[in-house]
């Protein structure tokens, strides 16, 4: 079985504090919009994800 860190990356830790900054301007409704995409992305990339494991299995 294949251990995966769980930590972020240097580089991930950089843009972590870039959006951090773009988001404190944002109104609430555009926080929400903005949090409602970043969610839709998260579940394509989580069906990639599958989809990927699945054929990787056949």
């Amino acid at each position: 079985m294949m251990e995966f860190p769980v930590g972020l990356s240097l580089e991930q830790q950089f843009n972590l504090k870039a959006y951090e900054q773009q988001v404190k301007g944002l109104s609430q409704e555009e926080a929400q919009g903005f949090l409602l995409e970043v969610m839709r992305q998260l579940m394509v990339k989580d069906n990639v994800i599958k989809h990927l494991m699945k054929t990787k299995r056949l």
